[in-house]
């Protein structure tokens, strides 16, 4: 009988260890992702989807996001951000935009600009992009209020904005550098950028000067979704179908299928928020190396190495599953509050 009372006693012991054990695991898994969006919607409108990809995520509790911010200058760029961050309910997110010299001010290349039917049909604040506070004091202010390196940031435009971080001083918020900010609370980049092994990217080689600042000066790892891994995931046929009205997502997409794309859209920016967000498994597989930018177009070129400050993505899941993954994310609608 002693031993009966034993065994009970020590199996007892087991599963109240192997419970405490699990429990810091199962509350690490849940804590969402720190997220500062860093954005150049309008030229191309796989941001929008990558946007609402974004949300979809925050409504589920896996990601706070802290800021979108606009790397273009063009005028509507941020009354875009805001109209979907107000469609998702979320219309105090803070916004900004580049206010350095330089850099990329462009619209979509459509013949009906969706990025004109969006703020002229749906509620926003800002009126125009310059109206938005500087993107470098916004993050310069949230960073310093953020744990250490607990913050992911991305990029899926143009590096002009982190460029700009980098090579900031000391102000009201911080009394460290642009590069020693970043050092300290940023956890990691997630870039839509480059192509790999080599090649001529629009977000690299539109702000060149940036794309070299970033690529040489970073001070933390940066994970390249690049060209080749979004361009053959076409997404957005079954939201442009769906009999979901009154939504952005949609509109800018039907829109722009009407002017083409039958397939669907090729998800470059939906991928790097996808990864900024889950992480690349089991999506990607991945290389570590260095991300080099050659010459003043704007070419880069990828160094393996294992000692090398980035990663880069490597297709795992086959596209077309892919694609059906983000479908359902894109599809997503805003939860009620």
């Amino acid at each position: 009988m002693k031993h009966s009372y034993l065994l009970i006693f020590v199996l007892s012991l087991l599963v109240a260890c192997n419970g405490t054990a699990k429990k810091p695991a199962q509350e690490a898994a849940v804590q969402p992702v720190n997220l500062i969006l860093d954005t150049d919607i309008g030229p191309d409108y796989d941001d929008v989807g990558a946007m609402a990809l974004m949300h979809a995520l925050a409504d589920s509790g896996e990601v706070k996001i802290l800021a979108t911010l606009s790397s273009n200058h063009d005028e509507l760029v941020v009354p875009c951000i805001e109209v979907l961050n107000t469609y998702f309910n979320r219309p105090d997110i803070p916004v900004g935009a580049p206010k350095s010299e330089g850099g990329v001010n462009m619209t979509a290349g459509h013949k009906i600009k969706w990025t004109e039917v969006l703020p002229a049909k749906y509620p926003h604040k800002t009126q125009k992009t310059s109206d938005a506070p500087d993107a470098v004091q916004v993050y310069r202010k949230i960073l310093s209020t953020q744990p250490d390196n607990s913050v992911v940031i991305c990029t899926i435009g143009f590096f002009t904005n982190l460029k700009d971080l980098l090579l900031s001083g000391g102000d009201e918020y911080s009394p460290l550098s642009g590069k020693e900010l970043v050092a300290k609370k940023v956890k990691q980049v997630v870039a839509m950028a480059g192509v790999f092994p080599q090649g001529r990217e629009f977000n690299v080689y539109c702000d060149t000067p940036a794309s070299k600042v970033v690529a040489e000066q970073w001070p933390t790892e940066i994970v390249f979704s690049g060209f080749e891994i979004g361009d053959v995931i076409l997404t957005g046929k079954k939201l442009v179908a769906s009999n979901i009205a009154g939504s952005p997502v949609k509109d800018a997409y039907a829109q722009c299928f009407a002017e083409g794309d039958p397939n669907g859209r090729n998800s470059w920016d939906l991928t790097a928020v996808l990864v900024a967000v889950k992480g690349y498994e089991p999506y990607y597989n991945v290389e570590r190396g260095t991300f080099k930018v050659v010459d003043d177009e704007g070419r880069n070129t990828w160094i393996p190495g294992e000692n090398g400050r980035d990663l880069r993505l490597i297709e795992k899941v086959p596209a077309a599953q892919m694609a059906a993954l983000l479908d359902d994310y894109i599809m997503h609608q805003p939860t009620s509050k």
